[in-house]
């Protein structure tokens, strides 16, 4: 089978956009190490073609940003202040919460359909009726329609935020593509990698979406976790928010998305192998936020609990805004409330896992969360 090689996917970005100057090359090593991952998979063709696929538009909409930028070189000079950043062990809350953190009117939160379409970008007045984000909708609509037990798994719209990964992606340092993989080359790569150049990326991308729709804004992605340095030397007045849940019933949800995810992606699962990698990467999670936490100060983040998030959602955001220092005004309420009512809890039926699927009990579990719950008095619900 023919080999997916990083010059073959790159010429043919080019070739969709007609565009031939990157800003830089540092997705470079980040897409070599990645098809290396996925050739050694061996995918069947139309899985190939997909991965082949997604590689392409990233580095299209890398290519398209960067030239925006050269028409538009002072948006580098316009700053991102105060960033939001809700990050922590997966399938923990983050969802939730920068779901309610969006629907503050004085949020800006980078929604699906500008992360996969940037340029040109949205106004404000148009962040919600752009046609961009109209197709997006109907889209969504036909897919729920025919497969509605996919809203089960995760809360996503188009005109709702979304994660950080997916513009990270245009670096080819994110998490995403390590989901897709079923080795452990990208993997063992990425956690181990400088990731300097995927947050100042990540600053570009920004500055091109607040262009004409400018805003504080509330930025989500469960893995920041493993790379808070680097997130806050470029980003030293950020905001960081960490979400606590019950670690094991996480650790369940966690594998049954990769789990998903690997179906979608290499044609078929190992639960045995993503139990393993899961249970390995959230104790990373937990792990490399509380070292932060100990270099950096006990205030330096702020807690949330998804228990308080379920049971008094309005109380827990506005105790999380006093934390933070920022008004909690009747228009985040209002806001709040409205989403609470039109996303109720398991409003697409429930998302059923259990650890015994993927080799997993709380026993063996135990030994990579025995730090964290010393440290921490979490909710259990099981």
């Amino acid at each position: 089978m023919e080999r997916l090689t990083a010059d073959a996917v790159i010429e043919e970005a080019m070739r969709r956009t007609g565009l031939s100057e990157f800003d830089s090359d540092s997705f470079r090593e980040g897409l070599e190490v990645y098809l290396e991952d996925v050739n050694a998979g061996n995918p069947p063709p139309p899985v190939r073609e997909r991965l082949r696929e997604d590689a392409v538009k990233h580095l299209a909409n890398r290519l398209k940003v960067a030239d925006y930028l050269r028409k538009r070189p002072e948006l580098l000079e316009r700053p991102i202040v105060e960033p939001v950043f809700v990050f922590g062990m997966p399938r923990t809350g983050t969802t939730l919460l920068s779901n309610l953190l969006a629907a503050d009117p004085a949020h800006r939160s980078p929604l699906t359909w500008e992360i996969d379409d940037p340029v040109p970008p949205p106004t404000r007045e148009t962040l919600y009726t752009d046609p961009r984000a109209l197709a997006r909708l109907e889209e969504e609509r036909r897919l729920l329609a025919a497969h509605p037990e996919m809203g089960k798994y995760y809360r996503s719209s188009a005109i709702y935020p979304n994660e950080c990964v997916y513009f990270m992606a245009h670096d080819f340092k994110t998490l995403m593509l390590e989901s897709r993989c079923t080795r452990l080359i990208y993997r063992d790569w990425l956690f181990s990698t400088d990731m300097r150049s995927a947050y100042a990326y990540h600053r570009k991308f920004l500055q091109v979406l607040q262009a004409e729709a400018p805003g504080t804004w509330n930025l989500k992605m469960p893995s920041h976790a493993l790379w808070l340095d680097t997130l806050v030397a470029t980003y030293p007045d950020a905001k960081l928010i960490w979400t606590h849940r019950d670690p094991f019933t996480a650790l369940g949800s966690f594998c049954s998305i990769i789990a998903l995810s690997h179906r979608g992606f290499s044609g078929g699962v190992s639960p045995e192998w993503v139990g393993q990698n899961c249970l390995w990467q959230a104790q990373q999670h937990l792990e490399r936020i509380m070292d932060f936490r100990e270099r950096a100060g006990e205030e330096r983040i702020v807690d949330v609990h998804y228990a308080d998030l379920v049971t008094d959602p309005i109380g827990t955001m506005r105790a999380l805004y006093a934390k933070l220092g920022k008004p909690f005004t009747e228009a985040a309420e209002a806001g709040m409330r409205a989403w609470l009512a039109d996303n109720p809890q398991d409003k697409f039926g429930r998302h059923e896992y259990r650890l015994a699927q993927f080799g997993l009990s709380v026993e063996k579990a135990m030994p990579a969360f025995e730090r964290y719950l010393a440290r921490y008095e979490v909710a259990r619900e099981g």
